[in-house]
């Protein structure tokens, strides 16, 4: 019988508790990806960026368990945002300057010849249209501070207020990549009230300078 592994709870960087910020250091992980732009309430890329990306993740698991008889449970949709002036993300939520990367995590064993051809099944019959922009990439986001926030999106403000504004300076570290989001929630059928999402912010030490720009998932 095989084993079906359940990553959202073996990992402990999709473990998190309300009300508690966590420094934690994040391996890479490989993910399917696809990228957009603006409001995700309102923007056409973002629906049909979901609509691509599950049936490529169900049917690497299926091949996975079919093919390598190692069966897993299809992750969480996780997002990376950001925006030019992160104030417009982090504080006034003017969406539709938002950038974001969707993403849903794959175990390290899938690789791109699996990916290619879990695209190309998931291109037969009802093609999703943002079939073609989907990608397989590897992130490295290092050293984070995680917290679960439970309630609406439009909650989000204040928790990332104290992350930013005060846990992240008070402990002697600075922002060094892009916001991360993980809905451990439906949020296309739980109620807003109770939805449950890791907020997650990749951080550096206050003193270190690199050249690099932020981490953007593009």
């Amino acid at each position: 019988m095989t084993t079906k592994t359940d990553f959202k709870k073996s990992l402990d960087s999709y473990q998190a508790q309300r009300g508690r910020f966590r420094v934690l250091d994040i391996p890479p992980r490989q993910y399917l990806m696809v990228g957009g732009h603006g409001d995700p309430n309102t923007s056409p890329d973002f629906a049909e960026a979901v609509e691509a990306l599950y049936p490529v993740a169900y049917k690497l698991k299926f091949a996975s368990k079919q093919d390598l008889g190692r069966d897993y449970v299809v992750m969480p949709l996780e997002g990376l945002w950001w925006a030019e002036d992160m104030d417009t993300f982090t504080t006034s939520r003017d969406k539709s300057r938002w950038e974001w990367t969707l993403m849903i995590m794959v175990p390290d064993w899938i690789d791109r010849d699996m990916f290619a051809a879990a695209v190309e099944r998931a291109g037969t019959g009802n093609r999703p249209a943002r079939l073609g922009d989907l990608r397989l990439e590897s992130l490295s986001e290092g050293r984070c501070v995680q917290t679960l926030h439970v309630g609406s999106f439009e909650d989000e403000a204040d928790v990332l207020a104290r992350m930013h504004q005060g846990f992240i300076p008070d402990h002697g570290l600075r922002v060094a990549g892009t916001h991360h989001e993980i809905y451990l929630s439906d949020f296309r059928r739980v109620a807003p009230e109770k939805l449950r999402t890791i907020l997650r912010q990749p951080v550096a030490t206050a003193a270190a300078r690199h050249a690099e720009g932020p981490l953007r998932g593009e």
